[in-house]
């Protein structure tokens, strides 16, 4: 199963191609909700979840004094954007 474009458009993606591009991210699907993932690299940890108008990311214990970052991005960005803004860390 091949992924759409970089350039495609989130929103373009049915759900079995966000799930595939998440794996290969990397990304373990939560076992208690099944919308959000967990993705860890040297630097961060962050929990990714797919909401009804956007993907919300919290970085955990990212930021001085072990706060949290969170962010919000639209499905209408692309694949390749959310690559950058999301996997190169907070």
């Amino acid at each position: 199963m091949t992924l759409p474009s970089p350039d495609t458009p989130l929103y373009n993606h049915p759900l079995p191609k966000i799930e595939q591009w998440l794996r290969s991210q990397g990304c373990e699907q939560s076992k208690d909700d099944r919308h959000c993932w967990v993705v860890s690299r040297a630097a961060w940890k962050a929990e990714i979840c797919l909401e009804i108008d956007s993907v919300r990311v919290r970085y955990i214990n990212a930021a001085e004094g072990a706060r949290d970052i969170h962010r919000m991005f639209q499905y209408s960005l692309s694949r390749k954007d959310l690559d950058e803004a999301i996997f190169e860390g907070p």
